[in-house]
């Protein structure tokens, strides 16, 4: 017989872009209007940057390329969150997050060239490489925040994941694991509503927010389209965190706009009414409207904004087209810190006439 399946998420309704999902919702919004123009800048500067890269990969400048295309909200609300001690593992699309944290995002572009393994210094602004490997990055967040904690260093971890990362085993041991050890970890899942091509509904009976609850790891679902319910939602855990009640966890509800990677079809899987009734929700569109609403931001802030923007894709193009690829012996080099035996010989297969380029 067929497997029963949960009903699918909808979208919030239009009219609630100020208000947080769950139990929360209630709490009294006090804006600040400066860090309302702030989200809205990074906000807007993560989607000019990455419709520029999605443009350098249609034209073979980039391998591949995984568009954050609606999640701006989700990843810079939270972002802003996390204090100068706080680290973030993030997955492959987190580019707002980095952005929000320091981190020049034309430094991703070498690793979706195949120029190099990621393009910064971890430690400059606490951001480690992208992974993508699905969920393993969970696992090493989970010990990188019991190390904090051991060392009695004041920083948190915030590991991003996606919906389709929480049906991994790994994401399930780093929970055992976080629980266990009452690591200071924050687990934030972007669930964008696939999986690639698999719906939320097919990976979970119940809402991913209530994921971590048999291991012991309280979850709260926030509106993942509002720049504003994620960075409460993520500085009220971060809090808990703090306090030392141990790791925490945020489903951020939200839309993947775009294909998962720019060598997907959406097309073939999604129907045009839900991508209509997202669209509705455009994160951009409902920060700026919530500027315009408060009387924070002027034609003229606007202006400064998009056509920084379109610096920064400018920018990003040129950057692109100077990268030249590393030798492709240093992959050797690099994998273990003292001589191994299999990676002698296999850069002894690629030094060899013939072998691979």
């Amino acid at each position: 017989m067929p497997f029963a399946q949960a009903p699918a998420p909808t979208a919030p309704a239009p009219g609630r872009s100020g208000d947080r999902l769950g139990p929360a919702s209630a709490e009294p919004r006090r804006p600040d209007l400066g860090q309302l123009r702030s989200f809205y800048r990074d906000m807007a500067l993560t989607r000019a940057f990455d419709r520029a890269a999605t443009a350098l990969q249609r034209q073979g400048e980039l391998a591949l390329w995984a568009p954050s295309l609606g999640q701006e909200a989700a990843q810079v609300g939270s972002a802003h969150a996390l204090g100068p001690h706080d680290w973030v593992f993030p997955s492959y699309r987190e580019h707002g997050v980095l952005l929000s944290r320091g981190v020049d995002p034309r430094r991703l572009l070498g690793l979706f060239r195949g120029a190099d393994n990621g393009g910064w210094d971890p430690s400059e602004q606490r951001v480690h490489l992208y992974t993508l490997v699905v969920g393993a990055q969970a696992l090493p967040a989970v010990g990188y925040g019991i190390g904090l904690a051991l060392d009695g260093d004041p920083g948190a971890v915030v590991v991003y994941l996606g919906d389709g990362a929480t049906s991994q085993g790994e994401v399930c041991e780093a929970l055992v694991w976080a629980a266990s050890c009452a690591a200071p970890v924050l687990f934030l899942i972007q669930n964008n509503g696939w999986a690639i091509s698999t719906p939320t509904r097919t990976q979970a009976r119940v809402e991913l927010a209530r994921r971590g609850e048999g291991f012991g790891v309280p979850g709260e679902r926030v509106d993942g389209n509002d720049a504003e319910a994620c960075h409460a939602a993520t500085a009220a855990a971060l809090a808990r965190i703090r306090a030392g009640e141990g790791p925490q966890l945020i489903e951020a509800l939200t839309y993947r706009i775009g294909p998962h990677t720019t060598s997907d079809d959406p097309s073939r899987y999604r129907r045009p009414e839900e991508e209509a009734e997202w669209a509705a929700r455009d994160p951009l569109a409902l920060a700026r409207a919530r500027l315009e609403e408060l009387g924070a931001a002027d034609a003229a802030f606007f202006a400064e904004v998009e056509a920084a923007g379109e610096a920064l894709a400018a920018s990003a193009r040129e950057h692109c087209l100077g990268i030249k690829p590393e030798r492709l012996d240093q992959v050797f080099e690099w994998a273990y810190a003292t001589p191994h035996a299999l990676v002698a010989e296999e850069l002894a297969t690629l030094a060899a006439p013939g072998g691979p380029r």
